[in-house]
């Protein structure tokens, strides 16, 4: 995944037509976030790489980056479903690469439909002021 043509970028908008954002650091899923260090924080773009769908350790250290200081660019790299896309903007990502075999099988219309991530996040609806909800008025009849 290290600046490959054969990779998408994918961000709020679909598929981005080319890849010119330079990586300042790659970092691997399980790096250590002990190991969170200044210089790492000032560096303008970390690449973070998952080796499978599965692995959502990538989601937590992004967390940890942002939670640290870092406000520069989160790049997300490797294998992922579209319906992980925005819990990787919620983690802190600013975009996601992927392989173009992957893009191939879940096409930008997927990723589309999950790009809207603020309204599908649960944690914004448990901040809003509570009222009766429509289960509550139905419960109390």
């Amino acid at each position: 995944m290290h600046d490959d043509p054969m990779t998408v970028i994918v961000n709020d908008h679909g598929f981005a037509p080319q890849n010119t954002r330079r990586i300042a650091a790659d970092l691997p899923s399980d790096f250590d976030p002990e190991e969170i260090t200044s210089e790492l924080l000032q560096r303008s773009c970390i690449r973070i790489t998952l080796d499978s769908f599965a692995d959502g350790r990538g989601f937590t250290l992004a967390a940890r980056l942002r939670q640290c200081g870092y406000q520069g660019h989160l790049r997300l790299a490797g294998y992922m479903l579209a319906d992980q896309y925005a819990m990787a903007r919620r983690s802190g990502f600013d975009d996601v690469e992927i392989p173009q075999d992957l893009a191939a099988r879940q096409p930008e219309r997927q990723w589309l439909a999950r790009a809207d991530w603020r309204a599908h996040d649960y944690q914004s609806r448990l901040r809003r002021p509570a009222g009766p909800s429509q289960q509550d008025v139905e419960c109390s009849n």
